[in-house]
């Protein structure tokens, strides 16, 4: 047996009309797609989307990350920092890969980037260094600085 709903508003969508959808920033960068949307249990509002990148790459994006959701995509506000991507330093040199992100456990915030400059080489730097974040992670030093970090 089917229900008729009445009064439903125009521009309202289910949480699953936006499973599958591309995920993009203002540059038009695609992110992935929207695997999840997470809900808060006391407020029923959004708390964030897990995204699907390619095989076995899942990530969280919060909120704060959320500018809208279209019928065909998900409009971030910013772009977001995320493991494999490659790091350059100021002038646009190659140091490495993103290869960790470092949150605090309580808030879930970014403290700092662990970044892979070799095969067997990394180095942590602080969220504060980070001057720039795209399809690449641009650090706010040279290189040459960035080999100086212990």
């Amino acid at each position: 047996m089917s229900v008729k709903l009445e009064n439903v508003p125009a521009n309202m969508i289910t949480a699953s009309d936006l499973i599958g959808k591309k995920v993009i920033d203002r540059e038009g960068i695609e992110y992935g797609k929207i695997k999840h949307i997470h809900l808060s249990q006391d407020t029923l509002t959004v708390t964030g989307v897990t995204i699907h990148q390619g095989f076995n790459k899942d990530y969280f994006l919060s909120e704060d990350y959320i500018d809208k959701f279209t019928k065909e995509t998900l409009l971030l506000s910013r772009p977001p920092i995320r493991t494999g991507i490659p790091v350059i330093d100021i002038d646009g040199h190659k140091i490495g890969k993103v290869k960790r992100l470092h949150k605090n456990h309580d808030t879930n915030e970014l403290d700092s980037i662990e970044i892979s400059d070799g095969l067997l080489h990394s180095k942590v730097v602080s969220k504060s260094e980070v001057w720039g974040i795209g399809e690449k992670l641009i650090l706010g030093m040279t290189k040459e600085e960035y080999k100086k970090l212990v």
